[in-house]
């Protein structure tokens, strides 16, 4: 793989860049893999990549149905932060936020991460003792966050109304190391990475069926022929029950839309990333100068990536309150992911009930803050069988009884 640089760049620039290489390998599959990542997205990519890096297992291949990248990881809001409650959320949130600083010199690619900051806006005096709560919890966990006073937010966000009659803005809670990537960029520097190191990506490759011989995995059939493996990692977000049904386990989880929007680009007017969750909604300015708007979940069940004008209207219109200029702006485009959602608003890192068979999922609507750190930690799991960040994340947690539940206790499940 040739180097990415500014060297590079002036080489290429020379020849009318003529000598580019295509970032990864077009790849068929072969007949046997030691790991079988489902799942072409950020958290899959992540998880092969780490599996090369840190454990030397290279034999691998990633299979995505469609394109790469073309879920969830190119469907969301990048919103980057790990102001979280619960010691096991902050813990793993907060090691995807620092290995974000260094993603670009670690894979060699610009994924263009943006600390700008991330605010969360407390409009009701419970969401004051909530976050007030978080940020002395943080305090204990290392992660650096502040409570912040109506007057600095509004410092932070200048076009932001504070005194809004319905939803005033009383504080907020500050992470200035959180903020923005560009989430291409994310899926396309693991892939180029994993390319780099012989693993085999391979797209339009759908899984069937997973094979299994006396309770333990041995392969899977897919719409490319047969593979084998030695073990399964499935990371595959909504479609996580229906793949988890091929292997013959189920999960606890839902599968729902969750949709966004962006605004005509306009000149730059907010460097920061703000949510409002009282209202529902947050946002941020894209580069290009657009606004990214994100609202919450559907009310039912359903696997579309589209938007609705409905949940459009509801998000603009609680926004508009608190940023009033959003009135004054036209909507660009709209879409929708679909995400996985367990009853605990925490994701799932776990062996299955089939040997060598490992899941990934139940991130909800937070999961492209947590793609690098949980690819660490899911290569640990594949590759150890257990790891300090996802020993709470199993799947007996629900047998169990013994939740981490982020929604109640922090008041968000972003």
């Amino acid at each position: 793989m040739k180097r990415y640089s500014v060297f590079a760049v002036a080489r290429e620039a020379a020849r009318y860049h003529t000598g580019w290489e295509r970032a990864w390998r077009k790849a068929e599959p072969k007949k046997k893999y030691d790991v079988i990542i489902i799942g072409g997205g950020g958290h899959g990519l992540a998880t092969a990549y780490h599996l090369g890096k840190r454990f030397g297992i290279k034999n691998v291949a990633i299979l995505e149905k469609g394109w790469l990248g073309g879920g969830n990881t190119g469907r969301n809001t990048t919103i980057i932060r790990s102001n979280y409650l619960q010691d096991p959320s902050a813990a793993l949130y907060e090691k995807s936020r620092s290995l974000y600083e260094t993603m670009s010199q670690d894979l060699n690619y610009n994924v263009m991460f943006s600390p700008r900051g991330v605010i969360m806006l407390a409009q009701t005096h419970h969401e004051v003792r909530g976050y007030q709560r978080t940020a002395h919890a943080n305090a204990l966990q290392g992660v650096k966050t502040e409570w912040i006073s109506p007057t600095r937010v509004k410092d932070l966000v200048p076009i932001m109304n504070i005194a809004g009659p319905r939803y005033p803005v009383l504080g907020g809670l500050w992470q200035a190391r959180g903020g923005t990537a560009r989430h291409d960029a994310v899926a396309w520097g693991y892939a180029r990475a994993c390319s780099d190191m012989g693993m085999d990506v391979i797209q339009q490759c759908e899984v069937t069926a997973v094979r299994r011989e006396g309770g333990k995995v041995v392969g899977v059939d897919t719409t490319k022929g047969a593979i084998d493996c030695d073990k399964l990692g499935i990371v595959v977000a909504g479609n996580s029950g229906h793949v988890a049904g091929l292997a013959g386990f189920r999960l606890p989880i839902e599968s729902v839309a969750l949709q966004a929007l962006v605004s005509e680009p306009i000149k730059p007017c907010m460097d920061v990333v703000v949510m409002a969750n009282t209202v529902h909604g947050y946002l941020s300015q894209s580069d290009k100068g657009e606004m990214v708007i994100g609202g919450g979940t559907d009310g039912y069940n359903n696997y579309t990536q589209r938007g609705s004008f409905h949940h459009i209207e509801e998000t603009v219109r609680a926004l508009i309150e608190t940023f009033p200029m959003l009135s004054r702006l036209k909507m660009l485009r709209q879409w929708g992911g679909i995400v996985d959602v367990t009853g605990d608003r925490s994701p799932i890192l776990s062996k299955t009930p089939v040997e060598n068979v490992f899941i990934n999922c139940g991130w909800g609507t937070g999961g492209f803050k947590a793609t690098p750190g949980s690819g660490w930690a899911m290569a640990e799991l594949i590759a150890k069988g257990h790891g300090p960040l996802t020993d709470a994340f199993g799947l007996e947690r629900f047998r169990e009884g013994r939740f981490i539940d982020e929604s109640v206790a922090a008041g968000v499940a972003h």
